[in-house]
């Protein structure tokens, strides 16, 4: 016996979320049909509102409800530094730690063979267009997997032609790791040990991984 139509339909839709099978995405289904009307209301209506609402950074590529985030928008922080990471995630990761206070920019991803995504399909551009006499270092806080490494080198040399100062997080994290699920004492210690760049040890770890 099969579903019908609009329960099978919104089957298929929790379906397109990550890590979410048929069996997950059943559950979910019933768990809504068992919601009041005001629940599943405020449910679609959060889903609309932030298709809205939400949008990127115009300077550094962060999640917000404006042109520019709040991290941007802070005066405070030190506007000397920029921490280069993947995602919005990375940016939430880091501070939790309350310890880094310097600006952000997001790659929106890596660099990929597999994928066939290169330098100029991430958000690369508007970091450079940030950097003017104030940066005094630029760290790069790319996840420690092979796109990730492979990023992080490509993005230090075109930093040197440059010459803006380039640090990269150090080995707390473990390879294949991200920094959204490294727990905040593991992160903590790759912050402070960040490398400089430039070491050939560093290098060749990206080479030959």
């Amino acid at each position: 016996m099969e579903y019908p139509n609009s329960f099978e339909e919104l089957v298929e839709c929790f379906k397109m979320l990550p890590g979410i099978g048929t069996k997950g995405a059943e559950r979910m289904v019933y768990h809504i049909l068992a919601m009041d009307d005001d629940q599943v209301q405020r449910f679609s209506q959060a889903l609309i509102d932030f298709k809205s609402n939400i949008q990127y950074c115009q300077r550094c590529g962060h999640i917000c409800e404006g042109e520019l985030c709040e991290i941007c928008l802070d005066q405070q922080r030190d506007q000397t530094t920029i921490c280069v990471v993947e995602s919005p995630k990375d940016v939430f990761a880091m501070e939790k730690l309350k310890e880094y206070r310097g600006l952000y920019h997001v790659l929106h991803g890596t660099m990929s063979i597999m994928d066939g995504k290169t330098i100029d399909d991430l958000n690369i551009q508007t970091l450079f267009d940030r950097l003017d006499e104030n940066i005094k270092e630029v760290i790069i806080a790319t996840n420690p997997t092979r796109e990730g490494e492979t990023t992080a080198l490509f993005l230090a040399k075109l930093l040197a032609k440059q010459n803006i100062p380039a640090s990269r997080i150090a080995n707390g994290l473990p390879i294949g790791g991200n920094l959204d699920y490294a727990d905040e004492l593991t992160l903590l210690k790759s912050l402070e040990e960040e490398r400089n760049y430039k070491s050939s040890h560093i290098i060749n770890e990206v080479i030959f991984l």
